[in-house]
């Protein structure tokens, strides 16, 4: 058999093997949850459509829960309700599947081509942990729709916006106006100066919501007056499940949580964000603004349930490029492929469970927010690549420079205008005498 067969034998044996792990992993570990989220909106739309109720009044029977999207939502999920419900499940998962597919991709592509492993083999293994990882686990088996808001926002971020496309802007607006909270990438885009996509996302998302409005006012008007303000709908800010700033502060006092402390705790978090958000865009690394929003946004919404978690799936990946990047034994490799083990490790333990009746007493406060503190740590440590003298990886902090210093790499691949930058690699670098017609490499800090 020659070499190249042996490889491909033993890359397919590799995934068939983590794939039964993964399955024997979740037979034991996953929870069902039958999916709950998809039940309420199928019986929302259902109740609305057929049986002449308005959508926001419909309660999951036994449940205190309804639909809580804004009225575009239901306009796309509206299909729905014309659909049998076992085909509303296979269209939902799907859904996550493949768009799932797609992004992991645009982020774990580079990092194969970067390390010479096979490309459907680094999908196909990062597939396989995304599926043993709570949060997207959670998201598929509760019908939910966190990984089809999270891929548009990608495709505006990761495709058009470093593409300079005049669209860019538009999958944001489209994410805002099926659920409120992807809304804090239109203030991504105004903190760091891209005016155009940013009036073009919130174009998007008003037109959008006004054709709801337009075709359904009633609901409309009652969503924006009554139901976006009913907090019991959403369930209970102390439960642990709630792994966000929100979250901790009512835990520490779940009769009486402090809104002051609160707001001070966002307040600092999101110039921490700014900050940050600023400097990777300024060294063009689109997909670490990316991984730092989808954080600040985990951390500041009053409720994060562990399913939206799946918005830090970006920064688990960077980190793991950011690792594959440097020096093969260094100090930094092992600090950040290690910081990516403990940080997915921990996500996909349910760990925050074992404090669920009970998260007084510090062990209960340092467990029960385990996956904020994660969320902080990636907000706050996740490196940022900047454009540095050729051959360099410089970790040292310092002015990026304009985002325009950007040039396209050698060969204009497909993966380097998606935005996700590819790192140096010295053993494609043009002779000396040719660097200055090909830029400057990336380096990491």
């Amino acid at each position: 058999m020659a070499q190249g067969a042996r490889k491909t034998v033993g890359q397919v044996a590799g995934v068939v093997g983590l794939a039964a792990a993964v399955t024997l992993f979740l037979s034991v570990a996953a929870v069902r949850h039958g999916f709950f989220d998809l039940k309420v909106y199928y019986g929302a739309l259902t109740w609305w459509v057929h049986d002449g109720g308005e959508i926001y009044d419909f309660l999951k029977p036994g449940t205190q829960y309804g639909f809580t999207y804004p009225p575009f939502a239901a306009l796309v999920m509206l299909p729905m309700a014309y659909l049998p419900w076992s085909a509303a499940i296979a269209v939902s998962v799907a859904a996550s599947v493949v768009v799932t597919a797609v992004l992991f991709w645009w982020l774990v592509d580079p990092i194969s081509r970067r390390s010479g492993w096979t490309r459907w083999f680094a999908l196909a293994v990062a597939l396989c942990l995304a599926a043993a990882y709570e949060p997207m686990r959670e998201t598929v088996n509760f019908g939910q729709v966190n990984m089809l808001l999270l891929f548009l926002v990608a495709v505006d971020l990761l495709r058009l916006l470093p593409g300079g496309s005049r669209w860019a802007g538009v999958g944001i607006g489209l994410a805002t106006a099926i659920k409120l909270t992807p809304g804090i990438f239109i203030v991504y885009l105004l903190v760091t100066g891209r005016w155009r996509a940013a009036v073009t996302s919130v174009a998007a998302a008003a037109s959008t919501t006004l054709l709801a409005a337009a075709l359904f006012p009633d609901a409309s008007r009652e969503f924006w007056t009554e139901a976006l303000w009913n907090t019991g709908r959403v369930g209970e800010l102390a439960f642990v499940s709630n792994q966000s700033l929100r979250g901790v502060v009512a835990r520490l006092n779940p009769e009486h949580p402090s809104t002051l402390a609160w707001l001070a705790l966002v307040l600092a978090t999101l110039a921490l964000w700014a900050w940050r958000s600023r400097a990777a865009v300024a060294a063009g690394d689109e997909a670490t603004g990316l991984a730092l929003t989808g954080a600040v946004m985990c951390l500041v919404s009053p409720v994060t349930w562990v399913h939206h978690l799946v918005w830090l799936l970006p920064a688990l990946i960077l980190l793991v490029d950011n690792g594959m990047a440097v020096s093969a034994g260094s100090r930094r490799r092992r600090v950040l492929l290690g910081a990516a083990i403990v940080g997915y490790g921990f996500l996909i333990s349910r760990i925050v469970w074992a404090w669920e009746k009970d998260f007084t007493g510090l062990d209960g406060f340092l467990g029960s927010n385990t996956y904020v503190w994660i969320s902080l740590a990636l907000l706050a440590f996740l490196p940022i690549r900047r454009l540095g003298d050729a051959g360099r990886i410089d970790h040292r902090p310092g002015d990026a420079g304009p985002a325009s210093r950007r040039r396209q790499a050698p060969g204009g691949s497909a993966v380097e205008a998606s935005g996700v930058p590819q790192l140096d690699q010295p053993d494609r670098r043009a002779p000396a005498g040719q660097r200055h017609r090909i830029g400057r490499p990336l380096t990491v800090r």
